[in-house]
């Protein structure tokens, strides 16, 4: 059986009420009677069933999703998928609220980091998984909130420079060396042509290392196959019409198009209106509605996808497991890059 608490008390030499407070880090013990109490713990291999405390002490995890405002069915298919783990967690006492941001504001994002406090009260969080674009002053703010006591992640966008418990999302430079696999696979042997890389801005760390991937494996692999410079639509769909119309006209040899972004009807509908979509081969980003319908009826040869939901709930397990200082299962928290094809839906 596993040790108890009232094993340690009797290794210890100590009370119950002891352990407990040497267990939760409370005041009032003597340095010697610490050191007790955790030489019994390492002696006896005492591991504490946290679950059971934090129900005995009615103690709840309030974690808050950071994420960009903008509209689109990837990122509703996010917030539908924190609802769905706020069920899945509701007897584990965990649950979730979701922030809306300005998705390219810095100083806008970083003021509301600061407005985050830890610690008990009405609004109070014990972790944040924040989505937004890698800047000085995103940075600094996740730094701050850190110092304050609050636990993050950064979620599906990377903060390289912050500091932060992890990274939960996938390998966005082994995903564009994917889709340039793909891409000049479906081509084919010897394949020769032009190919469009589209993107909403390349100010965003994921599409550079989506980019960089990319063009590692068109240009070293592929070398038929040229590769523009990236387009980006900045989301307005008249600059979106205007950019492709003038990248069709320079490519009349257009083999094929990478839409980097994770919306892609913004590319590929104005696209289709220009173009029979099925004569180029098309690889984009996240699974939605949009792009199952885009696979079944041979609009978009391949889609590369992260699992939402399993981004959201190992968010909440990282953030928890920062928050009862204890590691993380990474075989658990490693999210894979997954390919669909028409036939794999």
């Amino acid at each position: 059986m596993r040790p108890t608490t009232k094993d340690l008390a009797r290794a210890a030499g100590v009370s119950l009420a002891t352990v407990d407070r040497v267990l939760n880090d409370r005041p009032g013990v003597r340095a010697g009677t610490i050191e007790r109490v955790n030489q019994a713990i390492r002696e006896l291999g005492f591991v504490r069933d946290i679950s059971a405390a934090n129900l005995a002490r009615k103690r709840d995890y309030r974690f808050l999703f950071v994420l960009p405002d903008t509209e689109g069915r990837f990122m509703s298919g996010v917030v539908g998928r924190i609802d769905e783990a706020n069920r899945a967690f509701a007897l584990e006492r965990v649950h979730a609220d979701v922030l809306r941001i300005p998705e390219t504001d810095a100083h806008a994002i970083a003021a509301v980091l600061d407005g985050l406090k830890a610690g008990a009260g009405t609004g109070a969080v014990d972790g944040v998984a924040i989505m937004a674009p890698a800047s000085p002053q995103v940075r600094d703010a996740i730094d701050r909130l850190r110092r304050r006591g609050v636990s993050v992640v950064a979620f599906i966008s990377k903060q390289p420079n912050a500091e932060r418990s992890r990274f939960i999302g996938i390998d966005n430079r082994a995903a564009g060396r994917t889709a340039a696999r793909l891409m000049g696979r479906f081509c084919g042997p010897g394949a020769a042509g032009a190919l469009l890389v589209v993107c909403e801005t390349m100010q965003l760390l994921d599409n550079l290392e989506r980019r960089l991937g990319f063009d590692q494996v068109i240009n070293g692999v592929f070398p038929g196959l040229g590769v523009s410079p990236s387009l980006e639509t900045w989301g307005d769909p008249e600059r979106t019409r205007a950019t492709l119309a003038q990248a069709l006209a320079n490519a009349p040899d257009l083999r094929g198009v990478y839409v980097m972004s994770s919306e892609a009807e913004r590319v590929l509908d104005p696209l289709a209106e220009m173009v029979d979509l099925s004569r180029l081969v098309i690889v984009a980003h996240e699974r939605t509605d949009y792009t199952e319908a885009a696979l079944r009826a041979g609009a978009a040869d391949a889609v590369i996808t992260q699992d939402s939901g399993h981004l959201v709930r190992s968010a909440l397990r990282v953030l928890r497991a920062s928050v009862d200082a204890r590691d993380p299962l990474e075989s658990q928290e490693t999210v894979r890059i997954e390919i669909l094809v028409q036939d794999n839906l």
